[in-house]
Formats: structure tokens, sequence, C-alpha cells
């Protein structure tokens, strides 16, 4: 196990009628923008409850933020925040909105000439200063409620880029498992999708003598693999969604990633394919990670051969047959709940693969936990999924 450093000071209040503590949360005298998505708040009754629990305080609303959330639409929250004086923002949906607040947050207080560069130069660029943010959270999937992490999409540029800075991660995130009652089949499905392979990117690499940690990843994808279809079946089921949204916060909180190697090639992959395409975030990481297993079988033979053991049950048969067998498992639960696994499921042109290595090759970088992962690399994985 390799050193490391870790601090998580996310506050989680987890559970039903949890929102009523945003008034005990949320800092007093303070000017507040809440932000939000496209209005499924509305619907499900999460923003009369925001509403009453915040009674009083000075609030200012920036609705909108989309799915996979625009660079274009959080520059209009961050003059709002700027000419409205903002101390504070506060979160209310999904991964994606969470994600935009904390780029909102960050580029709200950044004193360069471009705030794209908070992503598009992230390797020179450390945040360090950002307004405070809260979270109350309407869908489990990314984790971002107790990291930060946060990935924004220039349309303009068709660009899906990330950032990372301790400076964005929530003061507090509220988790009322409820709130999975009203979302539809494609949201929990992706949810699912996207918590699994966040926990692949930090396992499925190869061994570093950390047990601990391989056994905690596991149980959390046990957990979603009993716990994810129950919601799908019943989404009235509160203890499995419950169990479903800590899976998906744990999942990518830090806690499995300490002292082991970690992948996130797949995620970057999947990111060229959301921004070319608009496919569902979750959707593109079910295609590509088949294809990583397979292009990258020998690199991480170790641990795919015990993920195939431990959450498959598959030990028997020459290797490179228990690692078939193991991609076959993975995809079929995939599919299992719904989300499809190759490029000619969501009509993604071979000209589309050209694109993205190209674009890799014009950055001059390799990927994975090795660094080893080229545009060679790339394409073999892409036309794998064709």
């Amino acid at each position: 196990m390799y050193n490391f450093d870790f601090k998580n000071p996310v506050k989680i209040c987890f559970g039903k009628g949890q929102i009523t503590k945003l008034s005990k949360e949320l800092p007093a005298n303070k000017k507040i923008l809440l932000t939000y998505g496209g209005g499924s708040i509305f619907k499900n009754g999460v923003y009369d409850q925001v509403k009453a629990a915040t009674q009083g305080m000075d609030i200012v609303e920036f609705g909108g933020i989309e799915p996979n959330p625009h660079y274009e639409t959080l520059m209009k929250a961050v003059e709002v925040v700027k000419n409205e004086k903002i101390d504070y923002l506060l979160a209310v949906g999904g991964g994606s909105v969470l994600d935009g607040t904390k780029f909102i947050a960050a580029a709200a207080l950044y004193e360069g000439d471009d705030p794209w560069d908070i992503c598009a130069k992230r390797s020179e660029i450390i945040v360090t200063e950002a307004l405070p943010i809260g979270a109350v959270i309407t869908l489990p999937a990314t984790g971002s409620e107790m990291n930060g992490n946060s990935v924004v999409t220039r349309v303009s540029t068709q660009e899906k880029l990330a950032f990372g800075s301790t400076a964005v991660m929530p003061q507090f995130s509220i988790l009322d498992p409820e709130v999975i009652f009203s979302l539809p089949d494609r949201q929990v499905a992706n949810g699912v999708v996207d918590a699994f392979v966040h926990v692949m990117e930090q396992y499925l690499t190869f061994p570093a003598d950390a047990p601990l940690q391989d056994r905690f990843a596991e149980g959390i994808l046990h957990t979603l693999i009993e716990e994810g279809p129950k919601v799908l079946a019943d989404r009235q089921n509160y203890e499995a969604a419950a169990n479903f949204m800590w899976s998906a916060t744990m999942a990518l909180n830090g806690l499995i990633g300490m002292g082991v190697p970690q992948d996130w090639g797949t995620h970057m992959i999947g990111h060229e394919l959301t921004a070319y395409h608009g496919i569902d975030h979750a959707r593109t990481l079910a295609i590509v990670l088949p294809g990583m297993m397979h292009i990258r079988r020998k690199e991480k033979q170790d641990k795919i051969l015990q993920y195939g053991e431990r959450i498959w049950n598959i030990s028997e048969g020459s290797v490179d047959e228990r690692i078939d067998q193991t991609i076959q498992k993975t995809i079929a639960f995939f599919e299992s709940v719904g989300i499809k696994t190759t490029l000619p499921d969501y009509e993604v042109p071979n000209s589309t693969i050209e694109k993205i290595t190209n674009r890799f090759e014009e950055r001059g970088m390799k990927i994975g936990e090795k660094v080893d992962i080229g545009p060679k690399e790339i394409q073999a994985i892409l036309e794998d999924r064709l």
C-alpha cells in the first residue's frame, strides 16, 4: 500500500426528513444562491421542502443547470453571483447540479482571464479559493456530495473536462433516500452504473497489497448488484434506496482509493463520447469499461481475475476464459438494469473513434493507472465496442 493523506471534511446528513436541517446547516445572515437543474425538484416536492426549511433566509435562485453542466450556463450563474454579491451556494439536485455549482464557486473567485482554464489547465491551475457550498442530493450517482471533483462540458468546443480541489468540497450534504421514490428508471439505472464504474476505476488496476481497500470496494460492488435491481423493481423500497444512495456516496468519497493505484481511463474516454454525442455519462462508462477490460487484460490480469472470482464467482477455466466470462458478466449486469453497452446501440459512427483518438493525440496525453494508454490503445478499446 502506498503512503497517503486522507481528510474528508464533508458533513453528511443522511435519512428521512433531513432536508428540514437546512436552517441549522446554512449560515445565518448570508446571501445564498440556490442552484438546481431542469425542474424535477418542483415535481418531487424537494423544492417545497427546501423553501420551507430556509424560510426567512436571503435566497436568490438560478435554475436550468443541465446534465453534464454546460460552461456557458454556469458562467451566467457566475454573473449572478457577482452582481448579487452572493456569499454562499446551495446546490439542490443530482451530481451535475453539484458539479456545476462547484465550478461556479471556483470561477466566481478566479482571477485569471478565462475561467475555463480551471478545467483546461487543471495541471497548472490549482483552485485554492471558492465560495462555500452546501448540497441537497436528489439523485445517487456521482458521489459529488462528498468529494471535490467536478466535470463541466463546453458546448462551443465539444469538450468535457474535469477539475478537482478540496476548496469546492461541500461543507455539508443532505441525503434523503426518499427522493429516489420519484426517479425514472433511466436515472436509477444510470446511477447504479455510474457508482459501479467509480469503484472499478479505483479497484481494477493492479495489486498494491491493500486488502482492506479491495474488500471495501468489493462490498460496494456487491451492494450495488443486490440493491440496484430492488430499487428498479420497487421505487418505494426505502431500505434498498438508502443502501443504493449510500453506496454511490462511498464509491467516490476518497476512502477506497487511498493507498492504491487508480485508473480513470474509462471516464476520460467516456467524456469524449458525451462531448461529441451527448450520451448519458453512465452509459458511456458502460460502453467503454468492457473494452478497457478486454484490451488491457494483460496489464489488469490479476485484478480482473480477483474481481471475477469475488464478485461473479468465476474460478474455473484458463486465464483468458475467466477474463472473458468476467467481462460478459459485467456486460450482462449493465444490460440487466437497462443500459446498452456498444457504440452501435447509441448510433455512434466509426468516424467518432478517429475524432477521439486525434483529440488525445493533440493533447499529448496518456491515461490509465500506469499512464501508458495512448491514442493507439484508445482506438483499440473503442473498436472493441463496435
